[in-house]
Parts: structure tokens; sequence; C-alpha cells
């Protein structure tokens, strides 16, 4: 888990299927999945809020919990369906940022979405292991839902 890799609305790149397609060349491995190195190193900001807020666009803030307005309509209905459909909340990431800091993020982050069976990490849309679950995800039907959503 990188610092760089947390986006201003607080997801984590590290564990989206698009970060870990390409982190693992799954394109090679027959597996369609769109690769993507992350909002931050694409210089992006943040892929979901950047378009709908100024505040991004001008870098006057660097995560969303530092805007007065934290946390935004859209913020909010972006968390919601994170929670919904992929386990994890945008909010609470930025929550744990402000509160305990950026370390203490990353530390809960490798925590959660740590493999068991091998070490690698689990795509937060899908709950699958792009190291040891290739097969898994290759019978799937979307790559991103989990499988009992």
């Amino acid at each position: 888990m990188k610092e760089e890799l947390i986006a201003p609305c607080g997801m984590n790149c590290a564990v989206c299927s698009s970060y870990l397609a390409r982190q693992k060349e799954l394109k090679e491995k027959g597996v369609r999945l769109p690769y993507c190195a992350g909002c931050r190193p694409r210089e992006k900001q943040c892929a979901f809020l950047k378009k709908r807020c100024n505040r991004l666009l001008q870098h006057e803030v660097k995560y969303c919990y530092q805007c007065p307005d934290f946390p935004c309509g859209n913020l909010k209905h972006i968390d919601a369906r994170y929670q919904k459909l992929y386990r994890l909340s945008l909010i609470q990431n930025l929550e744990t940022i402000r509160d305990q800091g950026i370390a203490q993020l990353l530390l809960e982050q490798q925590k959660q979405w740590q493999c068991p069976r091998c070490g690698g990490t689990i795509s937060c849309h899908n709950g699958i292991c792009y190291n040891c679950e290739l097969d898994r995800l290759k019978k799937q039907k979307s790559p991103y839902r989990w499988e009992n959503v």
C-alpha cells in the first residue's frame, strides 16, 4: 500500500480491479479488464469527483476531508455506492487520514485487503485475489461484483 495510490476521495487505487489488472498484466493471462495506474499517478486527482469539484480541479485540497463542505453530496453518493457494492467507505478512509494519519490508513488497508492464502492484494470490486484466484476471476460473470452481493 502506497500513499500516492490514495485518491483525494479516499479510494485506495491499490485495491481497484483496474489497477490490479495492470499490475498483474491480466490481459496477457486472458482476462479482459481495463488497466489503470491510479488516480494520482495519472494526474487525474480523482476519477470520480474531479469533474464536479472546483477545489480538486484547482488543486486547493489534497484530500476531500480538507474541504469545508466535507462530506459533500457527490462524495456521499459515491460512498453509499461503494459501501453497498464494494464493502468499503471512502468517507471512513478520509476520516482515518484526518484523525489518525495516512500511515494508519495504509496499515488498515493492508490488513483489510491482504489475501489470507498468498499475501497478495484482494480487489475491492469483487473480493478476488489476482495472485492466486485468477481462475475464479475468469469464471466470474461480472468482474465488478462480489459474488454474494
